[in-house]
Order: C-alpha cells, then sequence, then structure tokens
C-alpha cells in the first residue's frame, strides 16, 4: 500500500516550518521576566560596589624626615688670591764714576734711612773741592773791591756785574764738588732690606749703572683683581682677613683699589696690606684673601638637603601649616667645606632633610621631626 507523503511532493514545507521554529525562539530571548531581573540585580551591585571603593582608595601619604633650623648672623666675604709684594723696592745707581772701594753692608741685611752702603774711590775729588773753594775765595773778594770802587765812582756797572757773575760761578762749581764728593757713598733711601748687590769691590762703574737693591717690606702688601661685578662693594680702608702660604693668618686693609680695569682682564687691581715689624714674612709668595661685604641671617645646612623645584631653581622644601610642603628659593651667602649658608629664608624655618626628591610643592606629607623622634625614643627607654 503506498502512502503519500505531502514533504516529498512539497519539500519547501518542511524548510519553512523549521525557519518559523527559529524565528520564534530568537523572539522568545529578547523578553526578560520580572523575576530574571532581580536574580541579576545582586550580581551587578556587587560591581559597582567593587569600583566605586577601587576609586575611592586614597593614596597613602609620604613619610619624611624634618629637622628645624635657626638663622645666624653670618659674615658674607669675597675669596681673592693674591701674591705679596713690598711696600716699596729703589735700585740704586751710581750718581759719579769710579771704582768701588769698599762695600759697607751685605745683600740681605736689614738697612736703615741713610745708613752708607757702598763706597766708591774718591780720586782727586777732595782737591777739586779745596781748588773749588779757593777759587770762590778769590772771586769773593774780587766782588767785594769792584763794590767798593763802584761805591767811589771808580769802576763801571759792567765790571761789577762781571765779579759777581764769577763770584756765582764759582759757589756753582764749589756745590758741584761737594756733590761729587758726597756721591762717592751710596747711601739707603729708606729702612728696608739690601736684596741684592750688582757690584763687587774693584768694580768701576759708570753714571747711572745699578749698584744694589733694596726692598721695604713692613708693611707687606698683597696684590689681587677683583671682578667688575664685586668692585663696587670694596672700598679703601676696608678690613680683610689674611692667610698666607705658611698658614699664617693674619687682619690686612685695604689701601688701594684700581678706578679703572684692566683692558686683557677686565678686573680692578687691590693693593692689602699687612704688618711686618720684623720682615719675617717674603714678597713673591702666595695668599688668600677675603673681603668682608655684608652680614646676611642665613641657615648653614649640606648640599644634599638641597633640592630643584619643576622649574630647575636651586632650593629648600620646608613644612608649613597643616604639613604641606612649601618650596622656597634661596640665595647661597657663604660655602664652607663642611657646608653652605643659604640666606633669605624663615626664621625658624622647618627643612625636610631626608625625602625631599619624592614630594613635591603643595604635598601633604606626614613630618618626621628630630624632635618628636627624641621623645619616642625617651618614652621606649622608660
Amino acid at each position: 500500500m503506498t502512502i503519500n507523503n505531502p514533504f516529498s511532493r512539497k519539500p519547501w514545507i518542511l524548510s519553512v516550518i523549521i525557519l518559523v521554529v527559529i524565528a520564534a525562539w530568537l523572539l522568545s530571548g529578547l523578553g526578560t521576566t520580572p523575576s530574571d531581573e532581580a536574580s541579576q540585580s545582586p550580581s551587578t551591585d556587587n560591581q559597582n560596589n567593587r569600583t566605586q571603593t577601587a576609586s575611592t582608595t586614597e593614596i597613602p601619604l609620604a613619610t619624611v624626615k624634618v629637622s628645624q633650623f635657626q638663622t645666624q648672623a653670618v659674615a658674607r666675604t669675597l675669596s681673592l688670591y693674591g701674591r705679596t709684594a713690598p711696600n716699596r723696592q729703589a735700585t740704586l745707581a751710581a750718581e759719579v764714576s769710579g771704582t768701588i772701594e769698599k762695600l759697607l753692608v751685605k745683600k740681605g741685611h736689614n738697612v736703615k734711612a741713610g745708613q752708607a752702603l757702598v763706597q766708591l774711590s774718591k780720586a782727586d775729588r777732595e782737591l777739586q773741592l779745596k781748588r773749588a773753594q779757593a777759587l770762590l775765595k778769590v772771586r769773593n773778594q774780587e766782588y767785594k773791591a769792584a763794590q767798593s770802587l763802584r761805591k767811589r765812582g771808580l769802576q763801571g756797572e759792567v765790571a761789577l756785574s762781571q765779579t759777581e757773575a764769577a763770584l756765582v760761578e764759582a759757589k756753582a762749581a764749589l756745590r758741584s764738588a761737594q756733590i761729587d764728593l758726597e756721591n762717592t757713598v751710596i747711601y739707603a733711601p729708606f729702612d728696608g732690606i739690601l736684596e741684592s748687590l750688582h757690584i763687587e769691590k774693584g768694580d768701576y762703574v759708570g753714571i747711572g749703572d745699578p749698584v744694589a737693591n733694596i726692598v721695604d717690606l713692613d708693611p707687606l702688601v698683597i696684590s689681587a683683581d677683583v671682578s667688575e661685578r664685586h668692585v663696587n662693594h670694596v672700598f679703601k680702608g676696608q678690613k680683610a682677613a689674611v692667610q698666607l702660604v705658611s698658614d699664617h693668618q693674619t687682619e690686612g686693609t685695604l689701601r688701594y683699589r684700581a678706578s679703572v680695569a684692566s683692558a686683557n682682564t677686565n678686573t680692578y687691581p687691590i693693593e692689602v696690606e699687612i704688618s711686618n715689624p720684623d720682615m719675617r714674612f717674603t714678597a713673591g709668595t702666595s695668599a688668600n684673601l677675603e673681603l668682608l661685604l655684608e652680614t646676611k641671617d642665613a641657615i648653614k645646612m649640606t648640599p644634599s638637603m638641597l633640592a630643584l623645584d619643576e622649574a630647575g631653581n636651586l632650593g629648600i622644601k620646608t613644612i608649613v601649616d597643616n604639613d604641606k610642603v612649601k618650596f622656597i628659593p634661596i640665595a647661597v651667602v657663604k660655602v664652607e667645606p663642611d657646608g653652605v649658608w643659604l640666606g633669605d629664608t624663615p626664621n625658624p624655618v622647618e627643612v625636610i632633610t631626608v625625602g625631599q626628591g619624592f614630594v613635591r610643592d603643595g604635598d601633604t606629607v606626614i613630618p618626621a621631626r628630630e624632635q618628636d623622634k627624641a621623645d619616642s625614643d625617651n618614652e621606649d627607654s622608660q
């Protein structure tokens, strides 16, 4: 018996039925019942709470070490390098020609002003002096006789003038002979040290030939140069701390400041004098000068405590009200081997000494003060 299957004759009917079933299944998933929403809401709320908790978690505050500083009056100085030099020096030369007859002082010895140093041969200068004295006597008598004759009208005015001129010439010749004789001895012009002798006994010297050098080392002068940036702070009579190369320290006084800068270095030469009564300090050695410029209130700290702001300015990070960080630009007043003195700071001031590199201006921090730590240690010991 043959059974007629309608799907075999019309297969498209099966395809339509399958498509209708799939569409109905898909449309059933779009609708959500209230019970489904209630079952899904607790998980969603938990996820939102976790998000809000994460967003509201606070970042822990940084802990920094803080120390309090008090300002002190600090002398601001200008450090210079200089060299010692004589107060004055002179090269003595022969004023007459002749042979060196005697050296009266050895080089390196202290001498007094007016002390004889070198004796030249007098040769015939004593005879020349006696001749000039005799000639002057004759010319003086001739002049007196001419005056007497002129008063009696026995001699004219011209003859009287001639005898007067001869008298003046004789006086000049006498004085010249005296000076030549005096110049056979060379004297020290001032107190000092006979630094060197250019001659020996028996040498012949002419007029103008150098004979000896004499230097005055009291006071001793220290020459240095000041830059154009500091020259207006330097003045005559200013005190200076002096340290010689021998480590001797003393105080000096500025006695000279140039008014025109050197064309080569654009600096101003200065001179500082120090007392050297026994002349034990020598010239030509190195010396360090510190000129007092002004006195300024400052705090002292090590360079490791300094910090930079976001613009690259050098300063310190301090703690102000409510434990906030405040950056203060500073001015270096003085630099010492164990630290620097900083000006333009409040008094007193709390400075972040450890951890300043991890906080910024305006941040709130937890300050660990030196005093707080000391109190905690005392409580632990008790």
